[in-house]
């Protein structure tokens, strides 16, 4: 069976697009039968490309997600799902408060997956170079955690 997985930020431009190429890479060398996505709480980017800083930084990285563009999250979304996890408590916090009850859905943060304490990926957007290094760093870190996870649950 295939796992749905939505990644969800702000804008859709900068994190959610890059989780959602690193997750599909690094399932893909691992052998797991995904569908990957990636969505904004708003709509300000609704069909752009991703930021092209980060399509660069991926990009440097052998992870393309130039052909990606944003979208915002929809109701349905709650119910094709199998997890829409959150870049930030913020974003967290809107999914919950968007998520209709009979939701079929997990919703989490997605750096919860991840080793070591942080639990938020910050925004790059206002950021340097630097930022988007960071970023995809966590994650890289943070893909590794979530397949591990999905590797025990079908165990």
């Amino acid at each position: 069976m295939t796992t749905k997985i939505l990644f969800v930020c702000l804008g859709n431009i900068c994190r959610s697009p890059a989780a959602e190429g690193i997750l599909r890479a690094k399932a893909k060398d691992r052998d797991f039968e995904v569908f990957i996505d990636s969505a904004g709480t708003g709509g300000w980017h609704v069909g752009n490309p991703p930021d092209s800083r980060m399509i660069k930084s991926a990009a440097a990285r052998g992870i393309d997600i130039s052909y990606q563009r944003a979208r915002q999250v929809d109701l349905s979304d709650f119910y094709q799902f199998d997890y829409l996890l959150a870049m930030d408590l913020s974003n967290h916090s809107d999914l919950l408060d968007l998520a209709p009850h009979n939701r079929t859905c997990d919703i989490r943060l997605f750096l919860d997956f991840a080793d070591g304490d942080v639990r938020e990926t910050p925004d790059p957007y206002y950021g340097g170079a630097h930022g988007f290094e960071h970023v995809l760093d966590l994650l890289e870190r943070g893909a590794d955690g979530f397949l591990n996870h999905l590797e025990d649950e079908s165990a």
